[in-house]
């Protein structure tokens, strides 16, 4: 009996998890962006160190990462950066976007800048959005009338120009103003491109929280919340502390989750949101 009542309980707690509707983005690849926000130069520094964590968690994944645009500043950080992360999983509960939709947010640091002679602890920000990709082009319709298009010439740190021709690209799209603009790569052609990639993801999110706002869709996660200026977690240096304002996850080994080791602070978010998910569940039935 002890053994039945045991396997029952492990059975009804299978079942419940099975029983949480799944995102119907996770199995998508993501596009993120990363600004630097407060803080000035050191803001900019941070923002390099969440591209590199992310890239590093990529690979523990077995992901790929492509670097789409760059706005680099004189001391190697950056003031915006965009990345895109693509999976072969099949399996939709490890893909990209199960894992990386909880990122997006006001990520805040807390440690001695490079830039500070003092040694005085600064407090700065850096802001990551993340965007399920567009699988097909025809998954989100684009009008080629509703776009104004823009080429200049490419620009480096401090502004100048790193290349003679217009390759630049400035995509306008005019109904919604969402503005896209990509100099990564030396060919007009190919910054149009991955231009209109980023654009499509754009316009996809917004659709998605339009109707989420709409029909008030339960589906999508209070944790990921559409207010992308809430501060969802804190990177301290001189504690060595990771702590996520969310789940509540707090551990010693930021040294170690800057190199990659993301993992157990996303697990935490797909844990409380999968609770969330069973909540809501509880709720209706009742």
């Amino acid at each position: 009996m002890p053994a039945l009542e045991e396997r029952l309980a492990a059975s009804t707690e299978k079942l419940r998890h099975l029983l949480i509707p799944r995102d119907p983005d996770d199995g998508r690849d993501v596009i993120m962006e990363i600004k630097g926000g407060t803080g000035g130069e050191e803001a900019a520094l941070f923002a390099a160190d969440l591209l590199r964590m992310y890239i590093h968690y990529a690979d523990s994944k077995g992901w790929k990462t492509e670097l789409l645009e760059q706005d680099q500043t004189d001391l190697g950080g950056y003031t915006n950066v965009q990345l895109a992360v693509k999976s072969n999983a099949t399996d939709p509960a490890e893909g990209v976007w199960a894992h990386l939709k909880y990122e997006g947010g006001v990520h805040r640091v807390q440690r001695v800048p490079v830039t500070e002679s003092q040694g005085r602890i600064q407090t700065s920000t850096a802001g990551v959005l993340v965007f399920p990709e567009v699988d097909e082009p025809e998954e989100v319709a684009i009008d080629q009338n509703d776009l104004r298009i823009d080429v200049f010439r490419s620009s480096g740190p401090g502004g100048q120009s790193v290349n003679t021709t217009d390759s630049a690209v400035r995509i306008t799209h005019i109904p919604t103003g969402i503005v896209v603009s990509m100099q990564n790569e030396k060919s007009q052609i190919q910054n149009r491109e991955a231009g209109m990639r980023v654009l499509r993801a754009r316009l996809l999110a917004k659709q998605q929280e339009e109707l989420a706002a709409a029909e008030a869709d339960a589906r999508h996660s209070q944790i990921r919340g559409m207010d992308r200026s809430e501060r969802i977690r804190t990177y301290n240096f001189p504690e060595n502390r990771i702590a996520d304002h969310r789940s509540g996850y707090k551990a010693y080994n930021l040294d170690q989750v800057m190199n990659g080791a993301l993992e157990p602070v996303v697990q935490s978010l797909i844990a409380m949101d999968e609770e969330e998910r069973l909540a809501s569940i509880g709720d209706q039935g009742a």
